[in-house]
């Protein structure tokens, strides 16, 4: 067991960084400027083994969201007793914007917003983007329950975050600090989510 353990964590060492070499290289010169190859030779791996830990030059990319992609169902299904799945989904959006989560797009540490730049910039990261969201509905609709109710809901509930998030990214790479646009956020969330209510009172 601890040997798997072990196992475990020296790949998802691997992946996290390969991953941080790969987007730094990203930054650097730009998504479509630096190939597959080069992101082999400096992280001092074959292609192949490239490959077999990131299918695609985007996932090198997107793998920053791989743990984020059943948050969203874990917090549904880990919520308090009594709670209904909105209202722990809205409490822990709103969490996020208090941390200022990268995830909520309330962030503007310099890293982060090159993140997101590079992300939302390049058309084949965005288009890839959209299978995460997918998967990430997906998790939720299944911990709703699975039915179509359930994925409906849950096609909403990601659709208001995504919008809430891009939101909050477009405001701060405009220039507007985090802190100065966090009571927006807050209130838009509020009032987004109190609409989700409203509209899915069987979850609510």
């Amino acid at each position: 067991m601890g040997e798997i353990g072990l196992r475990e964590r020296k790949k998802q060492r691997m992946y996290q960084a390969v991953s941080d070499i790969a987007i730094g290289l990203f930054l650097e010169k730009g998504f479509d400027a630096v190939s597959v190859a080069e992101v082999a030779a400096a992280a001092e791996i074959s292609k192949p083994t490239l490959f077999r830990y990131f299918p695609a030059k985007e996932d090198l990319v997107l793998y920053r969201f791989a743990d984020h992609e059943t948050e969203a169902a874990g917090v549904v299904g880990s919520r308090g007793e009594g709670q209904s799945p909105v209202a722990a989904l809205r409490a822990h959006f709103l969490d996020g914007l208090a941390r200022q989560d990268p995830v909520t797009g309330l962030n503007d540490r310099p890293g982060v917003l090159a993140f997101h730049r590079l992300l939302y910039g390049t058309p084949a990261l965005a288009a890839r983007l959209h299978g995460y969201l997918e998967r990430s509905e997906g998790a939720l609709a299944a911990a709703l329950g699975g039915d179509l109710d359930a994925r409906l809901a849950a096609g909403q509930i990601v659709a208001v975050q995504r919008v809430l998030a891009l939101e909050n990214w477009r405001r701060v790479a405009g220039g507007e600090r985090a802190a100065d646009v966090h009571a927006d956020a807050v209130a838009a969330a509020e009032r987004a989510f109190g609409r989700l209510a409203d509209g899915l009172p069987s979850y609510a």
